[in-house]
């Protein structure tokens, strides 16, 4: 990919959130950025006159890029499988994981440019995504080649399933690894790929796929090895009732129970999902620090529950969004997902005030507008651990997106334009800039021709759904 032009002017926002220590909205302003990283943030007047690159913002908002903290790119591949189309967690893999063995690493390819396309078009800029099944030649390498491809900022995840049926797990045999494989593959991904540094395009995450799917021993050496390295650590939790119960029944031990005696509760963790969880346990996540990322659509798409996430914000819980799979969302839209999480979390106010009436009259127990995006932006770099993005900031890299504010879908919701971004229908974003990079320009993708790789993406889930 090009290397971005050393300066880049932002300017003429009808409005820009910046999403920083102060939560400044400003008016008529802008950014100035020099090789990837923003040097300021302000009112059109306070910035330089030009630059390499200039672009007018007129009549759009200028947000920070959504940060996207759990997805499964590869299943854009079966979005809709009718086999999968009303079932819960369990019956719905079952439905999926033979299907997802047989792809190959041609059509993991153009999964990964898909879904990351779809996120790039609703604002999305930093994209963490759990593939954990390997098969048929397929590695971690054809995602991450792809990332680079589009231009997207990407935490790859060497993620695993270890446990078999014959040994008690949810996966079919054939779809599982050798624990030994695993981790010197994992050692290999994280040398040849994780860049550490400030502003990094690419990192690796360890991620064994979940309680029902690995074993202890998985988990324990992951999260050592991860220690050593220096990389982060992710898996499913607590998203189900049934894996409550099979965590239960085999362990004698509630999830986070279980994953706490296995070093899996501490501030390089973040989970995704965590709806079962109880007041205790929401207190253990907050006090070691482990974040959670909030999946409100796959959620409700599979019925798994509500997850109480303004119990866990309140007690300082560390919560992202993310759009989880394409198959158990059969969208990669984070800002869908955000309006989600604000009108699932007034749901869930709703529900309770049946219990305790009055509650709905307490300003602090609604997710505001705000608040939703608050945690697509620096609540998912605080996920995943970055201080570099997720907000349009003076030493913060240089990661927005923009909405054209004289739609359709915004026309008589201007009054707050910023809350307007969430209680309106979603709308696609005008331009989104990764790194200072332009990806999406004019409501299209720039930097691959999109045609083609979805013709192509066609072509092979046809075939995946054809043998499913």
């Amino acid at each position: 990919m090009q290397a971005a032009a050393p300066t880049l002017l932002a300017r003429g926002a009808t409005m820009l959130v910046s999403m920083d220590a102060q939560r400044r909205e400003l008016r008529h302003a802008g950014l100035f950025a020099r090789n990837g990283i923003i040097e300021q943030v302000g009112p059109d007047e306070t910035l330089p006159a030009t630059a390499d690159i200039v672009l007018d913002l007129s009549h759009q908002i200028l947000l920070p890029g959504l940060v996207n903290c759990h997805h499964h790119l590869d299943q854009v591949l079966t979005r809709n499988l009718p086999a999968g189309q009303n079932a819960a967690l369990f019956a719905w893999l079952a439905a999926h994981y033979r299907v997802w063995a047989r792809r190959t690493p041609e059509a993991s390819r153009t999964a990964t440019l898909v879904g990351l396309a779809e996120l790039a078009l609703s604002g999305c800029t930093t994209v963490f995504d759990h593939a954990y099944l390997f098969r048929n030649g397929c590695r971690i390498d054809d995602q991450i080649a792809a990332a680079a491809e589009i231009g997207m900022r990407f935490a790859a995840s060497r993620g695993a399933m270890s446990r078999g049926q014959s040994r008690g797990g949810t996966p079919p045999d054939e779809c599982v690894e050798d624990e030994d494989a695993i981790l010197a593959d994992s050692e290999r991904v994280i040398a040849r790929y994780h860049d550490p540094r400030p502003g990094a395009m690419l990192q690796v995450v360890l991620a064994p796929c979940s309680p029902f799917s690995v074993t202890e021993r998985l988990l324990r050496d992951s999260a050592t090895l991860a220690r050593s390295r220096g990389v982060r650590l992710h898996t499913h939790l607590c998203e189900t009732m049934d894996e409550e119960r099979y965590t239960l029944g085999r362990f004698g031990k509630r999830p986070v129970e279980y994953m706490q005696d296995l070093g899996w509760v501490d501030a390089d963790v973040w989970y995704a999902h965590a709806v079962h969880v109880n007041d205790r346990e929401i207190a253990t996540l907050a006090a070691h620090g482990t974040g959670v990322c909030h999946c409100p659509t796959s959620n409700m798409r599979l019925g798994s529950g509500i997850a109480p996430v303004m119990r866990a914000l309140q007690a300082g819980v560390a919560i992202g969004l993310g759009v989880d799979g394409s198959a158990s969302n059969d969208g990669s839209n984070m800002l869908a997902e955000t309006r989600q999480a604000m009108l699932l979390a007034r749901l869930a106010l709703g529900l309770e005030t049946n219990i305790a009436p009055g509650r709905e009259r307490q300003a602090a127990a609604w997710m505001s507008a705000r608040q939703a995006l608050e945690l697509a932006t620096r609540g998912g770099a605080a996920v995943l651990g970055r201080d570099d993005i997720g907000a349009l900031e003076v030493g913060r890299r240089c990661d927005f997106f923009t909405l054209d504010l004289q739609t359709i879908g915004y026309a008589g919701g201007l009054a707050d334009p910023v809350a307007a971004v969430v209680f309106c229908a979603p709308q696609p974003a005008r331009m989104t800039v990764v790194d200072q990079r332009i990806v999406v320009q004019d409501g299209r993708i720039v930097t691959v021709a999109m045609q083609a790789v979805v013709a192509e993406h066609n072509r092979h889930a046809q075939l995946l759904a054809a043998r499913a």
